[in-house]
């Protein structure tokens, strides 16, 4: 439910979709509170001094704002009204993401509080917000600057530097209300058992009640294909088993990435639902064959790109859906399969069209804030705030038929000594936890640099060397166990040694390409562009680079993908393979032909 002047009108939750709910962006009061003394001053209890428009972070040119100075806090505030027809039913507000420590109150009252700036977050009104009164709402969200925090590629310094991009402080995601019974269904775990020919279903329930059942119904493009119930009197989470008959069997693949219709109900004693909504699943299967990563039982090299999801109005939120369509649409015309949703949790609609589309990604944490400087024995030291938020983001995506492995860090380089740190408590609590929740996915410690868990399901590095045939010498090791593995500068070693893993280069080009850039600019100017090495003079230069770094990787037997950097220019990164505003700069078709390219792991001797 939503008017024509809402931003972000769609539907959030695209993989749980219930019929009522109520879009609450648009313009609400704001204001900011630079000292985080606003509490104290009376924020809460008087009209706020501006407007901004949600679901844009103020630092963006979309909300109106567009303040890009340390905002320590900042409030929000608006009323909305329960629809009257929602009688009778609890009201849960939603959050899709807010950056970074966030209190709610409704009427005065707290009714949440949530930490971490890229999972969403809810929560139940309960008697506060009974159906036709008006009700307020106010948020005030905190954004240190200092201390270790998962801000992804947000800059700790004032203006954009290097890697380093504009911050989102607060509300960038859609906010919204939807009204439920009090007994009804919880986000729903859908796992596909290839091998089986079935989905396993686990349904979270907020209570369990005499005489209640659930029920789900698959169906395809011709209708019913099976069903099932349990009683939902008895555990917490009913299981239910969904086979698929082999002439109704179509295997999710970019090629035919297939859909299965999902209708999950709770049911009352009567028989008639209490509850109901409307999924997706996507019948898949992800394995691991020696070097090679499998989906659906076959070698399938992965041909990934960086994508880090930013954008030049809106920052870590996009200005429309389509937005989010036309950035994979836009890899997939490059012959990118999939990427790397990199240093930050992705809203749900992007894995919607992920999953439908057919494209292939790795789900990962904006984990950049754990980087505390001192000794580099000790210099990385995230806290139990990561692992927290991790797991809410594997157990908001888990679904996804499009995420095809789990990367919860990213460069968190710190060298091994004697002692175990901060940082190896943190990345083994990560993947463990991680492996806990999902033994469907292959899961990567951390990407590059510093893998501390012996045991990670994949290993890779990060190398930007841009000369091709000094990169094919790096990384041509793998056939005898030597894969490249990033060391610090003096060759002491960041990571655990290599136990013969799938392996990939999962950052590499970053060709630097700006036609636009005066030839006289310094090549250490990187406030204005910059990429990786030497600048390519001439577009040509710049193909004949790409398919020599792109080949030396497609004919290694060995290696089961790459991930090239990356999708978009992103402010003065200049080494995108579009511009920041998704246009044109190369010629797409030279890039697609490079990538094409059969990849040996892919051969039938291969592996």
């Amino acid at each position: 439910m939503h008017t024509p002047s809402v931003p972000r009108p769609e539907y959030p939750r695209p993989q749980f979709v219930r019929r009522d709910w109520l879009n609450l962006n648009g313009t609400w009061q704001f204001e900011t509170d630079q000292g985080d003394s606003g509490l104290e001053r009376g924020l809460l209890d008087r009209d706020l001094t501006g407007e901004i428009l949600v679901p844009f972070a103020p630092e963006s040119e979309l909300s109106g704002v567009g303040n890009t100075d340390f905002l320590e806090a900042v409030w929000y505030r608006r009323r909305f009204t329960p629809p009257t027809e929602w009688a009778g039913r609890r009201v849960l507000l939603h959050f899709g993401a807010v950056d970074h420590d966030t209190t709610v109150w409704v009427d005065g009252t707290e009714v949440v509080r949530h930490r971490g700036g890229f999972t969403p977050f809810t929560a139940d009104l309960g008697e506060l917000a009974p159906a036709g009164r008006e009700v307020e709402i106010t948020v005030r969200a905190r954004d240190p600057k200092s201390g270790p925090q998962a801000r992804g590629k947000q800059a700790v310094q004032y203006a954009n530097h290097d890697c380093n991009y504009t911050r989102t402080t607060g509300i960038w995601q859609t906010v919204w209300a939807e009204p439920v019974p009090d007994a009804h269904l919880r986000r729903p775990r859908i796992t596909p058992d290839l091998a089986g020919s079935a989905f396993h279903l686990e349904l979270p329930l907020s209570a369990n009640r005499p005489g209640f059942r659930v029920r789900a119904v698959l169906s395809d493009d011709t209708g019913e294909v099976c069903r099932a119930e349990a009683r939902a009197d008895l555990d917490l989470a009913p299981r239910l088993h969904l086979p698929v008959p082999q002439d109704r069997r179509r295997e999710w693949s970019p090629e035919d990435p297939h859909l299965y219709g999902l209708r999950l109900e709770l049911l009352g004693p009567d028989g008639e639902a209490a509850d109901t909504f409307e999924s997706y699943a996507g019948l898949r299967a992800v394995g691991i064959r020696g070097k090679a990563v499998l989906l659906n039982g076959r070698p399938r090299f992965q041909r990934l790109v960086l994508d880090q999801g930013w954008y030049p109005d809106g920052l870590m939120t996009a200005p429309s859906d389509e937005a989010l369509i036309r950035d994979i649409e836009l890899a997939m015309e490059a012959g990118f399969n999939g990427a790397r949703l990199h240093q930050k949790v992705f809203e749900e609609r992007f894995l919607h069209h992920a999953d439908r589309l057919g494209y292939l990604v790795w789900g990962e944490f904006g984990d950049w804030g754990c980087e505390t400087g001192g000794s580099s024995g000790d210099n990385q030291r995230p806290d139990a705030s990561f692992v927290a938020q991790w797991l809410e983001a594997v157990e908001r995506d888990y679904s996804h038929p499009s995420i095809v492995g789990w990367c919860p860090l990213n460069e968190t380089y710190q060298k091994l000594h004697d002692r175990i740190t901060q940082l190896d408590d943190v990345t083994r609590a990560m993947f463990l936890a991680t492996k806990a929740m999902d033994t469907s996915r292959p899961v990567i410690d951390a990407s590059g640099y510093a893998h501390r868990v012996l045991e990670t399901d994949i290993y890779d590095s990060h190398t930007y060397e841009q000369d091709p045939a000094a990169f094919r010498q790096l990384v041509s090791g793998l056939a005898k166990g030597e894969p490249f593995v990033n060391a610090y500068e003096n060759g002491a070693a960041y990571s655990q040694p290599y136990r013969g893993q799938p392996y990939f280069v999962s950052e590499f080009g970053g060709i630097w390409w700006d036609p636009e850039a005066a030839a006289e600019q310094s090549g250490s100017d990187r406030t204005v562009s910059w990429g990786y090495g030497d600048r390519v003079r001439t577009e040509d230069e710049f193909h004949e680079r790409f398919a020599g770094l792109t080949g030396a990787l497609l004919e290694d037997p060995d290696m089961f993908g790459y991930c090239y950097t990356q999708l978009t220019d992103v402010f003065q990164e200049q080494n995108g393979v579009y511009r920041f505003d998704r246009g044109t700069k190369l010629d797409i078709a030279r890039i697609r032909e490079a990538q094409l390219r059969p990849a040996a792991i892919e051969e039938p001797d291969a592996g």
